[in-house]
């Protein structure tokens, strides 16, 4: 009985979320999955009747299977191009810098928050990542998670709108990584979910930063490079992960008022002018120099999470291992350098 009291809330948002994946499917809005999902929560939890619980105890098997699917698309061709991925993930340094500054400069003079919660609210890492570190320097958590989850909902909003309508590029039914249920096999669909486990769990167990992805990622580039397993995670499964993730992301807005959750989002706003502004700019400089397509670097330098960027590189066929490569190095990057960088500030 108590488990049917825990499981109904959960499931009532699921559903919910599943309304507003179709929703926009009828309005044919780009990444219907993701987006409608998001939405439709925002909303819902308007409302205090409503018995809603986070499907946040899925988002970790939800990340495991999407490192997977990233991990299936590195190919032992991947080897030859390695080189020419070098000279943009060089640029990464740089763009965490200069992003992180112009970030740190729009919060403390222009929103007026302290110099520590200015800098982990302007650091272009994973939500979670930024969090955690913040509590553990006892900053102000709400201020950090509120601003961080703020960008993260404009990146997943407004990405997939610049790239149909700005790069003339189609979002709905691209599909180029991923196989159907009809494809797979159950043997191999059986092998590829215990790979995403192991992986998941391995990485965890090292304290990887961001290991719930990059585990299976790493585990699925050997197992898929020596052709020990075929099958990709089916369609219909990365629709799942897209309905959890999206649904997940809309629960951390759960008890903002209207007041403040306009406030913050304006507030943020101005942060994601910077964010354009200064990944353009090196958007240009790599597509100046390099071969690749303006796409993936696009992707590749979106300061968004790295689930939710890998998912729209996966939906949209852009060049997946250059795009998660350079989230996996900002990852490391920002995990590596913020716990520095804020004790030096701390002594400011």
């Amino acid at each position: 009985m108590q488990w049917l009291k825990t499981s109904l809330p959960l499931f009532l948002s699921l559903c919910i979320g599943f309304l507003g994946v179709m929703v926009l499917k009828v309005l044919h809005a780009p990444m219907p999955w993701l987006i409608g999902s998001l939405l439709a929560i925002i909303v819902a939890s308007r409302f205090p009747a409503l018995p809603l619980s986070s499907p946040k105890r899925f988002s970790a098997p939800a990340r495991a299977i999407l490192g997977l699917v990233i991990g299936s698309a590195f190919k032992p061709e991947i080897l030859h191009y390695l080189v020419d991925f070098l000279s943009s993930l060089l640029l990464i340094f740089p763009f965490v810098i200069v992003t992180t500054l112009g970030g740190m400069w729009y919060y403390m003079k222009i929103v007026k928050f302290d110099l520590h919660t200015a800098y982990f609210s302007a650091v272009p890492g994973g939500l979670l990542e930024m969090a955690t570190l913040a509590e553990s320097f006892k900053l102000d958590l709400y201020k950090v998670v509120i601003t961080q989850s703020s960008r993260l909902l404009f990146m997943v909003l407004l990405f997939p709108f610049i790239i149909e309508h700005v790069l003339h590029t189609s979002l709905r039914d691209r599909h180029m990584v991923t196989n159907s249920f009809a494809q797979s096999t159950v043997w191999e669909l059986v092998g590829m979910f215990v790979l995403a486990f192991v992986g998941w769990r391995g990485a965890v167990k090292l304290k990887i930063p961001g290991g719930t992805l990059i585990g299976p990622m790493v585990l699925g580039a050997f197992a898929y490079g020596l052709g020990l397993i075929h099958t990709r995670p089916p369609t219909e499964v990365i629709n799942l992960i897209q309905l959890i993730l999206g649904t997940t992301v809309g629960f951390i807005f759960v008890g903002v008022t209207y007041k403040e959750m306009f406030k913050v989002l304006l507030q943020t706003l101005g942060y994601f002018m910077i964010l354009v502004l200064i990944s353009a700019g090196f958007i240009a400089l790599v597509h100046g120099m390099s071969d690749f397509p303006l796409l993936s670097i696009l992707l590749a330098f979106a300061p968004g999470g790295q689930a939710e960027m890998n998912l729209i590189a996966i939906v949209v066929g852009a060049n997946l291992p250059y795009v998660a490569l350079h989230h996996i190095v900002r990852l490391f990057l920002v995990m590596g350098i913020a716990p520095i960088l804020i004790r030096f500030v701390k002594k400011v």
